[in-house]
């Protein structure tokens, strides 16, 4: 996808909105490794950054090279302190240096991703923190997968393998363990190309609270969605 700016052409972000305690879940799980400045590549409308937002943040640059997304996502988040827009891509900003980068659901929708995650690490401080949270197995790949543009689903090794130059994985790991077998189901069974926000709140309702207590168990091995933090070298300039 050549130059600055797209039209994106999924249609799940409305519906995704409803996901609060799967966002919530998450999101507790990042937030250790947010701080400081922080970059959100792919900000899409805004549904996820007031969940990542803390009192560690200085100041929150959300990225998205869709001009129409960004208009929404300017007024999604026009209430956080130190946030503000930027229409574009990472190769936009290669004079801004940041503490921590934030690829929610979005790597998948890029084809060179190890030349991004690349991009992005060097615009990293040293010890600042690059996550990447993902769609999990290229076996659940999906109609859904197809109709949002995602060209791949990944697994703690392929993205082992996108390690970007001067960094080192501090931790990797799988979340939703039950909602796999719903993905399992789509896969083989629905078929569906978007879920519907009925589907969306009975899985944020029953099967995300059930993950939560159950994905520890099994030492966050299974899941439907995985995710990658890298840690810049300290000293790397």
């Amino acid at each position: 996808m050549p130059g600055d700016t797209f039209t994106y052409v999924g249609g799940e972000l409305d519906v995704f909105v409803h996901a609060v305690r799967w966002k919530a879940y998450w999101a507790s799980r990042l937030r250790p490794w947010i701080n400081g400045a922080v970059l959100e590549v792919g900000a899409g409308i805004g549904a996820n950054t007031p969940s990542l937002y803390h009192s560690g943040v200085q100041s929150w640059l959300c990225l998205e090279p869709d001009p129409q997304l960004a208009s929404r996502l300017a007024r999604a988040v026009a209430g956080l302190p130190s946030c503000r827009v930027v229409t574009g891509r990472v190769a936009t900003l290669l004079q801004d240096r940041f503490d921590s980068i934030l690829y929610i659901d979005v790597l998948e929708h890029i084809e060179d991703d190890r030349d991004e995650l690349a991009a992005a690490a060097s615009l990293l401080q040293p010890a600042g923190h690059l996550m990447v949270l993902s769609p999990a197995h290229q076996f659940l790949y999906s109609r859904f997968d197809a109709a949002i543009g995602h060209y791949r689903r990944y697994n703690r090794k392929s993205l082992r393998r996108c390690t970007p130059p001067n960094c080192y994985q501090e931790a990797s790991f799988y979340l939703d363990s039950v909602g796999m077998i719903l993905s399992l189901a789509n896969r083989f069974v629905l078929r569906q190309s978007l879920p519907t926000v009925a589907q969306i709140k009975t899985w944020d309702n029953h099967i995300v609270p059930v993950s939560r207590v159950l994905d520890p168990l099994t030492g966050h091995a299974l899941g439907k969605t995985v995710v990658s933090v890298w840690t810049r070298s300290s000293g790397t300039p």
